[in-house]
Order: structure tokens, then C-alpha cells, then sequence
């Protein structure tokens, strides 16, 4: 069973961009990536995903409706053991600190710096599948 990560973003392009970014890696089965363009799909997703190997959850903070910190704590209650990381246009100090309070693993700007993003995917992977 492939591992699971789950990208949550109201902005419709943002799955073909990580596509892109990822393409290697998906090809290759070393993750699968889903999309949510809600919270509330996402919680959905995080809920269907109860039986596959959910690794990771990367959700941008500004969204309509339930935000990423308003759909962080709900995700954390649902998947204790799945780290989140909250992406975001505005990476202020402030917001930074409330998505750390909240449980978030970590905190990436747009534009996302994706071998960074990798870098961290990887630590995420390894550490979840018993790599190096």
C-alpha cells in the first residue's frame, strides 16, 4: 500500500503544480498524492483514508469557509498520528505561531520552495516507513 499524502487548497491549479513538482516521485510509487480544494472535503478524505497509509497532510491556511487552522485541529483528532503542515501567502511571525500552537509540524510560504518542501517529504516518508 502506497503511501498517502493529502494536499488541501482552495486554488484549483495547485494540483497540477504539485503534480509537476512531484512527477518523478509519483511515477516512480513512492507516494501518491489526493487533493481536497475544502476543509470539509479534506476531512471527508482524512475519514475515507482511515484503512491507507496517510502519511502526511499539507494544507494552505486561506481557505473559504473552515480555514487550515480551523481544519488542523479537527485533522489531528482524526489522524493523531499524521503530521500536518500548513502552507500560506502570509508567513508572518503571528501566524506562524498560531499554526505551531495548534499542532502543525511545520509552517512553508507561497511560493513554496518544493526541494525544501522534498527535503521534508522525505524526513516525513522515512520516518513513517522505517527508512534511513
Amino acid at each position: 500500500m502506497s503511501a498517502l499524502i493529502l494536499v488541501v487548497d482552495d486554488e484549483p491549479d495547485v494540483e497540477d503544480l504539485f503534480r509537476q513538482q512531484f512527477r518523478k516521485e509519483l511515477r516512480s510509487s513512492r507516494f501518491v498524492m489526493d487533493f481536497a480544494q475544502s476543509a470539509p472535503e479534506a476531512l471527508a478524505r482524512v475519514a475515507l483514508a482511515a484503512n491507507e497509509r496517510l502519511i502526511l497532510i499539507l494544507s494552505d491556511i486561506n481557505m473559504p469557509g473552515m480555514s487550515g487552522l480551523d481544519l488542523l485541529p479537527r485533522a489531528r483528532e482524526a489522524r493523531p498520528e499524521v503530521p500536518v503542515i500548513m502552507i500560506t501567502a502570509y508567513g508572518d511571525e503571528e501566524t506562524r505561531r498560531k499554526a505551531l500552537a495548534a499542532g502543525a509540524a511545520g509552517l512553508f510560504t507561497k511560493p513554496i520552495d518544493f526541494p525544501v518542501l522534498r527535503s521534508e517529504i522525505g524526513r516525513v516518508l522515512d520516518s513513517a516507513t522505517g527508512g534511513p
